[in-house]
């Protein structure tokens, strides 16, 4: 069978597939965010909880994913196939990789601006939400991105655990002993990652439209 007639034939297939690696790595990606902010900003005000923070945080992403994604059903009480175990487990990662660089974008916020939003009557939260953040968006949106292309990377180790996605291709590829669909889910995440790297610069663009203008002058 040529590759070509393999791609149609499994079209359907790899579609779902695809449909499946994006949703388990996009839900962590946002929820791990909205976690993040909070969590760094409180590294960022409260210096005494910086070094524990980031240091905790720096251990969770150095668990081994695979025995992450084990040993989640037994803590969740889910089975081993609940997709819900991928999404947790890759929750923590990006929530692990993000907290660091939220606390260290807003301490790249230059000091006269917050000096500037305290005068102004803005409490810490006003100041965060409506000054230090949109400040802090290039360097979270860098951040976001390495996550977004580790959250597509490990996504697929959860074909070992008979998850569909487009990591599913590569052990079909290996008991076809067939190099198609291993290309064709190599070629799939790297689509998918640069389809979420896209999107995030997008947002951070018309987050910052400011950086945009200053950049034409």
């Amino acid at each position: 069978m040529s590759a070509f007639d393999w791609l149609v034939d499994n079209a359907a297939i790899i579609g779902e597939y695809a449909a499946w690696h994006i949703y388990l790595s996009l839900i962590p990606l946002i929820a791990g965010l909205l976690l993040a902010l909070p969590l760094g900003w409180l590294a960022h005000r409260y210096r005494g909880a910086y070094g524990p923070m980031v240091t905790s945080a720096g251990l969770l992403y150095t668990l081994p994913s695979l025995a992450l994604f084990v040993l989640l059903p037994q803590v969740l009480g889910t089975r081993m196939l609940d997709p819900l175990n991928i999404i947790s487990a890759l929750l923590v990662y990006t929530v692990a990789l993000l907290v660091r660089v939220v606390a260290d974008a807003l301490a790249a916020v230059p000091g006269e601006t917050a000096l500037s939003a305290e005068a102004m009557g803005y409490r810490p939260f006003q100041r965060f939400c409506l000054v230090e953040l949109p400040i802090a968006v290039p360097v979270i949106a860098a951040g976001l991105r390495v996550a977004a292309a580790s959250n597509v990377s490990l996504v697929s180790l959860a074909s070992l655990l008979g998850i569909p996605q487009l990591g599913s291709l590569f052990t079909t590829g290996f008991q076809l002993d067939y190099v198609v669909p291993i290309i064709t889910g190599i070629v799939g995440c790297v689509v998918v990652a640069w389809l979420f790297d896209a999107l995030i610069l997008l947002v951070s663009h018309r987050l910052t439209p400011w950086r945009k203008a200053g950049s034409t002058t």
